[in-house]
Formats: C-alpha cells, structure tokens, sequence
C-alpha cells in the first residue's frame, strides 16, 4: 500500500491531491507554479507533501498529472517549424479548410493562419483511390526532392499527410522511411499514425498539431520522468488525456496529440465524481483557475465528448471531453478601453508576478483584487497558507482604474466582478444552446482557486437551481488525475452501406480493433486489472454529409442483428434532431472503440452530524450591492452535516473561498459538500 498522487498544474497554483491506499483518505496541497522552470513546482510538491504529512517519495506508487504544456504551445504559437507533405497538387489543404466562417456573424472574420505556412507545403507524386488501392505508386525521387528544400527552408520537423491514407497507409510509410533515410534525426509524423479518419483537412490539421507540439511535450515529459526519478518516486509518470483517460508518459511523448487537451479534461473528471455521488442528474462543470474558465455538462455522473475541439483558434479532431472556455480567470487583468469601457483579460498576471494581494511584485488589477477590495477574501490565508493576502495593495491595484471609472475602488472593485460574471454569462448561453439545456433543472459546480467565488454569481444570472461546492473544490482537477480510467480510443474507417453484404466487414473490424485495444491496456499499459470495452460506430443516412457517433450493443455486433444496428441509429438521429428516417438507407462510415482499465476510487468520508445552524468564526464587512453590509465568515473544516445557515455569507478553506450572495441558503451534505440554493428555494432532505 502507498500514496497516489494527482497534479494540476494551473497558471498561478499547481495543485496536489493524494490518496492513502490503505486508509482511502484523501489530502490535498497547493504551490506556486513555475512556469520559468517547469518541473519545479512538482518537486516543490512532493517535498511540502513530507514536511506536510509525512510521505516519502518512496511510498508514491502512482503518479499522474494533466498539463497545458501542448495547449500552450499552439496558443502561442511556439511549436517547431513544420514541413507538410501532401499528395501532388493537394498542397492548399490547410489553407482550403471546410468553408465556415469563424465568426458566423461577422463577415469580415478571418480564418486563422495555418500552423505550417504555404511556403513549407510540398506535393508528392503519388495517388491511391478513395477504396485505397493504387493509383500511381510513390515516387522516391520526389521525396528526396520535397525533403531536401524542406530542410533549405528550415524545416525542424515533417508532416506527412496523403490522400486517403485512411484507407491504406502505405505510402505514407514508404515516404516517412525515405524521410528519415534523407534527413536522419528530422521528427516524422504520418497523418495515419496520429489518427486515421476520413476527411482530408481534419485528418491533415490534427496530424499538424500533433507534430507542431510534439518535441516540446517529449522534452517536458522527459524532464519529468527525470525529476521524479531524481527525488526517489518508483511510479511510472501518467498522464491525463484529452478523452478523460490517462496513459503513460512515455506513450505521451509520441502520442501527445491524445492528451493536448489533458489539463482542462481532468477538471470536468473530478467534477463527475462529485455530480454522480451528489446525484445529479444534469450539471455544468466550472473551472476557474488563474487564466480562464472552462466550462463541461455532466449528465448523470458522465461528461460529455465530441470532437473537432478548439485549442485557440484550431480545432483538433480526437476523442476529447467536450469543453469550452467561456471566460476570465482570477487572476486576468482589468483594464479601461480607449472609449472608457471597462474590461476583463484576455491578459493574466499568472502566478508571476500574480494579483497585486498576493504580494509577489503585482501591481494590475485583476477579478482576485476586486474581491479583495470588496472584502471577501482577505479574511484566511489561501492556498494552503502559500499566499497572505495584501488587501492595500489590492486597492492600489484597482484605484489605478477610477479615474477612468469614475467611481471609487470599491465601486470599481464591484464593477470588475460583475463585468467578469456578465461576460461569462453571454458565453455559457451559447454552450446551453449547443447541448440542449435548460439551466433551470440543471446544477453549477464550481470549483478551481476562483470557481467557488464567483458561481453563485453566474449560477443566479442563469437561473440555475442550486450551486454545489465540493469538500476541495481548489484542487478538483488534481482529483481527477486520480480517479480517471486508462482509457485509449481506437477508429478504423470502413464506409460501407448497413447490410448483409458488409457485416463480415464490420465484424472483422470490431475484432481487429478489440486486439488492439487488449494488446494497448495489457501490454502497452502493463493493467492486470478489470476492463471494459465500449462498441460504437459513426453513422449516417445515405447522402448527408455528417455522421453522428453511436453506442452499438457488442453482443449484436458478434451476432450479426443489423436491426438492432440500425435502430440504434434511429434512436440516436431522433435523439439529436428530433426525427428518425426508418426507412433509408444507413451508411457506417467509422468502427469506434473504448478500452477503459477500472482504477481504485476514494471513498469520501461522511463528516460528523451536526445540529442547528452553525456559528460564524466572526462577522466581516463586505462590499455587496453599493454598500458595505455585516457579513458571516465561516471556516469550511468546522460545518457539520445536516447544518443549514443563509447568506451573505464568506466560507473560508485552505484552497479556496466561497461566497454565498444575499438571498442563498446553504445546506451541508452528508459529505461536507455545500448545496447552495435561493431562499425560495426548498432546501430538499439530502442525507443520502
């Protein structure tokens, strides 16, 4: 029995959360990140842990972590330089795309220019057909010719994406082993091993991104197997992946492309965990941290996943839990427009130097100094003790806007915070709209260092019902890395019509696919333990352009029961569209597969019973509503189950502070989790 630890790291704080094998007790940390030398921040983790609550290194017998390492470095734009090589007379690919417009409003919006320039664009002479056979074969002479101006050109890595190398990937290997003879130590990456599925511009741009970002990913995992075998951990590095599973380090460093997204994924995980022991049935996941907030639906304990999501202004097209950045993080800065108009970020003061309050060099306003200046936080030290608020210097920070405001700091304080409510307000009514939700039956679970002071806010503007804070809702994420499965996703591409003819096909398909799968959880991942496969395919009626991805039973696969097939598609088109066509032909375009390797869960412990409504530790004073009104500060550790008290309230613990608006009453779980309700609102028995 040992110590499992999960990591977070987040743009002001990484976050820490172990769990003891033995005891099923959870504990959690917090430090500052480094974003000046990466790596640091975990070593400085691991330490606290044994000064903190006396873990050895040797006693971490798994470690995992999700990472905005890939994200970043598409954001920025700070890949390597990329070559692309596409079939002959193919090469505008990228710059082609689908025909949308990025904003559908605006007419004048611009595509964002390709990760790989037209100027590093070659054609090869080659050509298979879209059944995959061939056309005309490769020829060699213009690999070696494409290969050697891309090296002229600079070219740190290739790219090499054919037609319909879905189908068949034999040109594609035969052009990446003469790469490699012509420019030995240049990275090659093949659009077919990165992920194989129809359509040439998704399969081209996710195989780019995968490329762009794949040195840098290798090298920070490589550091990070290394630190952790310098301070004693016996783990094996794992990851969190884009699809909510987690998977080796040394698989990430080739496969990065399924774990670009492993940081935001792991949040919406922890989150699901909270939802499916609170019961709920439909509920919005919101993770603020310093830079941004993310937002994901849960229904009934499961996030949801898509694919073709943004990473800045590119989409990839792998399994991913869908999320969506709807907004400012505590520490984005606020700032006044030439036209006098307040604002919030895109700008962040990260952790270096941070918010003004914490004291670090800071001296811009951010969301975290507003409520500084509105007194709701300043009351505790945060992040386990890491960081003691400077309210005064949170008010210098803001007084530098009033001029322009024209209000004083705590109207301005004020302002900055439903300005960042208001902005996220506009951007989550479009995801409602995009899933189908009425807001009014589902619940917000905030959570990150700024979720829980700030959802009650943005819970009210949408009208949700109820507002649950988890027992360490600080450091939710890193929860995630550890309860979150081994999971992979494996895709083939058939496009065959729902009949007789091609069930041997669809068969052969899903076996092949299995093998891989077991061969990936049992070798690959070296997991003795319980598995489970899930069975579905992309389908569609004959003639529309899109398909629509749907669970199929495995044992009608093995049986051969088209009709149960085919009415599962039924089921999933009425499902999104409202209607069913019953008698048309169905296509199946992709064979989809899940391997997911069960891992040991937490078992959250019931808190003490309590009776009547808790005592405050004191009164404060906070700006609500254009004035200062008494308000009730409470410690999170001294609440007991059953307690129910109203706001305005102030809910202090060591990774975060809640707040709690006037008219809200808060009920205590039996698990310590706070169910936050308007005072209209019954608060419902929930001791179980």
């Amino acid at each position: 029995m040992g110590q499992r630890i999960g990591v977070d790291i987040g743009g002001s704080f990484t976050d820490f959360a172990i769990l003891d094998e033995e005891t099923k007790t959870l504990r959690a940390l917090k430090v500052f990140s480094r974003p000046d030398k990466p790596g640091a921040e975990i070593a400085a983790g691991i330490e606290l842990a044994g000064t903190r609550y006396g873990i050895r290194p040797d006693e971490v017998s798994y470690f995992t972590h999700g990472t905005t390492v890939g994200v970043n470095t598409v954001i920025q734009r700070k890949g390597i330089k990329l070559a692309l090589f596409t079939t002959e007379n193919f090469s505008d690919v990228l710059e082609l795309g689908r025909l949308k417009l990025p904003a559908m409003f605006d007419l004048l919006s611009r595509r964002p220019a390709p990760l790989v320039t037209r100027d590093m664009v070659w054609g090869l002479s080659e050509r298979l057909n879209s059944d995959g056979t061939q056309m005309r074969p490769l020829d060699p002479e213009s690999v070696e010719t494409a290969t050697r101006a891309a090296l002229a050109a600079g070219a740190e890595g290739i790219v090499i994406a054919l037609l319909h190398s879905y189908r068949n990937p034999v040109h594609e290997r035969e052009a990446k082993h003469l790469v490699k003879r012509f420019a030995p130590g240049v990275p090659v990456f093949t659009s077919a091993e990165v992920w194989p599925i129809i359509r040439e511009f998704e399969r081209t741009t996710t195989a780019v991104i995968g490329g762009y970002v794949q040195p840098r990913i290798a090298h920070y995992l490589g550091s990070l197997q290394r630190a952790l075998k310098d301070m004693g951990v016996p783990a094996e590095a794992r990851l969190t992946k884009s699809n909510g599973g987690v998977m080796s380090a040394e698989q990430g460093k080739t496969d990065c492309v399924q774990m670009i997204l492993s940081g935001t994924a792991s949040g919406v995980i922890g989150a699901s965990f909270v939802a499916k022991i609170c019961g709920l049935h439909e509920c919005m996941s919101l993770d603020i941290g310093g830079t941004s907030a993310d937002v994901a639906l849960i229904v009934d304990g499961e996030p949801q996943y898509g694919m073709g999501e943004h990473i800045g202004d590119h989409q990839i097209h792998v399994p991913s839990i869908s999320v969506t950045s709807i907004g400012e993080g505590g520490g984005s800065v606020a700032w006044v427009d030439e036209f006098g108009v307040l604002k919030i970020g895109p700008e962040s003061a990260g952790s270096t130097p941070g918010p003004a309050c914490y004291g670090r060099g800071g001296t811009r306003p951010t969301i975290t100094d507003a409520f500084a200046v509105c007194g709701i936080i300043g009351q505790a030290d945060l992040g386990y003790n890491a960081v003691k608020v400077d309210v005064e210097a949170a008010r210098r920070a803001v007084a530098t806007l009033t001029e322009k405001t024209g209000q004083s700091v705590e109207e301005t304080a004020e302002a900055i915070i439903n300005v960042a409510v208001s902005g996220m307000y506009a951007k989550i009514t479009g995801l409602v709209t995009r899933f189908g939700v009425d807001p009014r039956t589902t619940a917000m679970m905030p959570f990150g260092g700024a979720g829980p002071m700030m959802g009650c806010l943005l819970a009210e503007e949408m009208g949700m019902p109820e507002t649950v804070i988890p027992t360490t809702p600080g450091v939710l994420a890193a929860l995630g890395g550890l309860v979150a499965d081994l999971k992979n996703d494996f895709i083939r591409t058939i496009y065959v019509d729902l009949t007789a003819e091609a069930l041997a096909g669809i068969q052969s398909g899903f076996a092949e696919l299995r093998a891989s799968a077991e061969r990936w959880l049992r070798e690959d991942q070296r997991y003795d333990g319980e598995g489970s496969l899930t069975y579905s395919a992309d389908m569609r009626y004959r003639g529309q352009s899109y398909e629509i991805e749907t669970i199929v039973d495995a044992d009608a696969v093995l049986s051969g029961h088209l009709a149960a097939l085919e009415d599962a598609f039924h089921q999933a088109h009425e499902k999104v569209y409202g209607h069913a066509q019953r008698d048309a032909r169905v296509q199946i375009v992709n064979l989809r597969l899940v391997v997911a390797g069960r891992q040991p869960l937490p078992q959250l412990p019931r808190i003490e019973v309590g009776t009547g409504a808790p005592s405050p530790l004191r009164m404060i004073n906070c700006w609500i509503s254009g004035r200062w009104v008494p308000v009730s500060l409470y410690t999170r550790g001294e609440l007991r189950a059953g307690q129910a008290f109203n706001g305005p309230a102030v809910i202090a613990q060591d990774d975060t502070t809640t707040f709690v608006p006037e008219h809200h009453r808060v009920f205590v779980d039996p698990y310590g989790h706070l169910r936050i309700t308007k005072e209209n609102i019954d608060v419902a028995d929930q001791n179980d």
